[in-house]
């Protein structure tokens, strides 16, 4: 089915959420004025509707290939890539001095969202270029960044992000690549990477990979891992030493080459060091925080696409009957509840992600009470939003019936894409962790008490919500003086409990704002059933996990390792 891009929701979020006027006015973000805001959502839409959503199926059935030569991608994939670097796209909130249009990182959420819902396996491209320019914006010195960022920033060249080995997958500091000086500046770099996203691709003539490797005589664990450059084409025009070893053959997103990557097989692959020896984790981060929250939009971007694909099915398809005459499956409750729960859904995670992004866009300003926020809000950003793309789709599979586990309808296909968010940068429980782990005891805990006081400031005639708030500072005060398996035992319940109580304050916040809403009637009445139905139905299902936020770890572990067997 074709998609439309939700820019009536999209730019009443950049409205009343992100505060886009307000960011329009300082001089930093002043172009980003409310005509070329709206000429960018619309733009936007369009292009991921015309150019990356006619592509969607011929990515899931056909996929991306290998052979010795390299990895290419289904036709039309590669014309549609320089349509996206031809228009720009990528430029947005690139920096201005490499390039960019330097405009607020939240409206390339928005571009983002919708090349995730038009064609999630080919966005993935996409996703990883901006992190390599902000570690390289961040971290890279003036010579790196001046050869390496203009065609990054255009999209001209690709970047990915190489962590993962077969023995280091969470536990990065395990990692094995080494880094050899050349005695020139540069490094040899060998080894080999894995679950490395479009590795090797035909859609772009290089691609800038961004490698962890330690050098000779560093510290064991993360504390003696470096951080490197390491193209696929040198800046004399020939071949890096490193290749493609083999693709996965995935459960979904097969638009999307997921690459082993081998380095230095004829003796070394020529990198050069970003940031400071042993200090690669830093700037690492720096490109993960970006990645986490455009994965937590991908959850956004599926929902959105699953939610409508159901919506035009229980509009068309007649089964049974109300009153005695022939009946869509629209009208029946059950199937109203599952419609009405996805876009309760996607619209909470929508609002969590942008305004997590106005944060960031804030804190760029210097602004370090946002950045704070910001920080605090990025695991549930990444976990909630990947959650709820997977509820959603599996809700759309359930909307269509028999049909839904056909794949000749296409939501199947949304449900598997779907399924790898919650696992890649960072599993959700990754994110759990670095929730009560770090960000728990931000100022000593101010940085979430300065949240859950805005969410009671606006929700004074919330029952609900001010009781999940309230449950949520207690837990917060318990976790912050538990041991550590008692901490990790409460995370992933307290994460949802959290990230259920913002985004109810966030969908508060837009009911308060359709009041005198002179706009499309239909759109503010979907808005406020959704807003109403989350506040209602959603927060009241969150407090219910205040059992297991506040049990202790000791029931995990009442079983030896082995008995798991049993």
């Amino acid at each position: 089915m074709t998609y439309t891009p939700p820019v009536a929701e999209q730019l009443f979020l950049l409205r009343h959420i992100v505060g886009m006027d307000e960011l329009a006015g300082h001089n930093a973000f002043a172009e980003a004025t409310p005509d070329l805001v709206e000429a960018i959502v619309q733009g936007a839409g369009d292009f991921a509707a015309g150019e990356f959503a006619p592509l969607n199926r011929a990515g899931d059935e056909i996929g991306a290939k290998w052979s010795p030569e390299g990895v290419t991608l289904p036709p039309g994939f590669r014309e549609a890539y320089r349509a996206y670097v031809e228009g720009g796209w990528g430029t947005l909130a690139g920096p201005a001095e490499h390039g960019g249009q330097g405009l607020p990182l939240t409206l390339a959420s928005v571009v983002m969202e919708d090349l995730g819902s038009a064609n999630m396996g080919f966005s993935l491209v996409m996703m990883l270029t901006p992190g390599a320019v902000e570690a390289l914006k961040h971290h890279g010195t003036p010579a790196l960044q001046q050869a390496w960022l203009p065609k990054l920033v255009t999209g001209e060249w690709t970047g990915t992000m190489n962590l993962t080995e077969p023995q280091a997958g969470s536990d990065v500091g395990a990692l094995k690549t080494r880094a050899e000086p050349n005695g020139d500046g540069s490094y040899r770099i060998t080894g080999t990477k894995i679950f490395i996203t479009f590795g090797e691709h035909d859609l772009a003539d290089n691609i800038v990979h961004l490698v962890l490797a330690r050098l000779p005589d560093a510290p064991q664990g993360t504390r003696g891992i470096s951080l490197f450059l390491v193209p696929k084409i040198l800046p004399d025009g020939t071949r890096n030493d490193l290749r493609c070893v083999s693709i996965e053959h995935k459960l979904g997103i097969h638009a999307s080459p997921t690459c082993v990557m081998a380095y230095g097989d004829e003796g070394g692959a020529t990198g050069w060091l970003i940031g400071e020896e042993n200090k690669g984790m830093a700037a690492m981060f720096t490109m993960m925080n970006n990645a986490r929250l455009n994965v937590g939009l991908q959850g956004v971007s599926i929902a959105e696409r699953a939610t409508q694909q159901a919506v035009a099915y229980a509009l068309e398809r007649v089964q049974g009957s109300r009153e005695g005459r022939p009946a869509r499956i629209v009208e029946f409750p059950d199937v109203r509840r599952m419609l009405l729960r996805m876009k309760a859904l996607t619209q909470a995670a929508r609002a969590l992600a942008y305004y997590c992004a106005g944060q960031t866009d804030r804190a760029s300003l210097g602004d370090e009470a946002a950045r704070a926020r910001a920080d605090l809000l990025t695991p549930l950003v990444k976990a909630y939003g990947t959650d709820v793309g997977v509820e959603v789709t599996s809700l759309a599979v359930q909307v269509h019936g028999g049909m839904g586990y056909v794949e000749e309808t296409g939501a199947a296909q949304h449900y598997r894409d779907a399924r790898i968010s919650p696992i890649y940068e960072g599993t959700n429980g990754i994110q759990a962790a670095d929730l009560v782990g770090r960000k728990l005891g931000m100022e000593g805990g101010g940085v979430l008490q300065r949240l859950l006081d805005d969410i009671r400031a606006d929700a004074v005639d919330e029952a609900g919500l001010l009781e999940l708030a309230g449950a949520c500072e207690t837990i917060a005060g318990r976790l912050l003086g538990a041991g550590p398996d008692d901490r990790m035992a409460a995370s992933y319940p307290f994460l949802t409990m959290l990230s259920v109580a913002t985004c109810g304050w966030l969908l508060k916040r837009q009911l308060t704002a359709l009041d005198g809403h002179d706009g499309d009637p239909a759109f503010a009445a979907m808005k406020r059933a959704a807003g109403r139905f989350y506040l209602d139905q959603i927060v009241p299902e969150a407090l219910g996990l205040a059992a297991a936020a506040n049990a202790p770890a000791d029931i995990l572990y009442s079983l030896d390792a082995e008995g798991f067997a049993h």
